[in-house]
């Protein structure tokens, strides 16, 4: 395994999406704290272009002060046919005063055409202009590649554009994520490999339990060379969950 492998949890968001969990701004800050004293690298705060309630927990939570975590505030890239410095979601981001912005974009070509109904090369500057815009402001920056393995596995040479164009625009970590968590251990491994082989960024790996195989997988990546690893304390999450940090720690301490 490799060493200093980074733990970052993102209860306060995925795994607030699970069935029954509805956290409120004093629980959210009640469990950053504990989070922080457990000794995470990262707490992912929740999506301030989201809710109130996030945005909220950010405005209190600039009061605090961590001593082991870094504070992430999770959002996307931004809207096609908008300059990024006129993107609301993304000037929230930059508002929520965290010094690590999480952001997501599209890997798969087919969410590229289907779901943001813009070229490929559109979706390509979307992630840039977002990370650089980003790193502009100050933030360490990490870019979750949403549907990185299924989106590989459909086009591979596109969804390693995707991936350059975060890391080319100043990326921080690129973290592969088997966001409907039907991968297998061997797929992830031999992805990430491929990956490993044709970026120069540090990679991170962000699994989903649909086939019981979220740790799994987020330890077949560790294993061939991710040094970044996203989960929730107990895999709380939607549909069948998050990768159980619970389950990762012990393997990487």
């Amino acid at each position: 395994m490799k060493p200093q492998v980074e733990i970052y949890d993102t209860t306060l968001r995925d795994g607030s999406q699970g069935e029954g969990i509805n956290f409120s701004v004093a629980d959210k800050l009640r469990i950053a704290e504990k989070l922080d004293a457990f000794g995470v690298h990262y707490i992912e705060g929740g999506w301030p272009g989201s809710n109130p309630k996030d945005i909220e927990f950010f405005a209190q939570a600039k009061k605090r002060k961590f001593k082991n975590a870094k504070l992430a505030a999770f959002g996307s890239t931004r809207k096609k046919g908008v300059p990024v410095e006129q993107d609301d979601q993304v000037r929230l981001l930059i508002e929520a005063g965290t010094p690590v912005v999480t952001i997501y974009g599209k890997t798969s070509m087919l969410h590229v055409k289907e779901v943001l109904r813009c070229t490929p090369e559109e979706n390509l500057a979307m992630i840039g202009d977002t990370v650089k815009y980003l790193k502009d402001h100050s933030k360490f920056v990490i870019y979750d590649a949403e549907h990185a393995f299924d989106g590989y596995k459909l086009n591979a040479e596109y969804a390693l554009d995707t991936w350059r164009a975060a890391e080319n625009a100043g990326a921080d970590f690129v973290v592969l994520c088997d966001t409907n968590g039907g991968c297998l251990p061997a797929e992830v491994a031999a992805i990430t490999k491929t990956a490993l082989g044709k970026l120069n960024c540090k990679l991170g790996i962000h699994t989903h339990d649909d086939i019981g195989l979220g740790v799994a997988n987020a330890l077949a990546a560790l294993e061939t060379g991710a040094v970044h690893v996203q989960g929730t304390i107990n895999g709380y999450g939607e549909r069948t969950g998050n990768c159980n940090l619970t389950s990762v720690i012990p393997c990487v301490a």
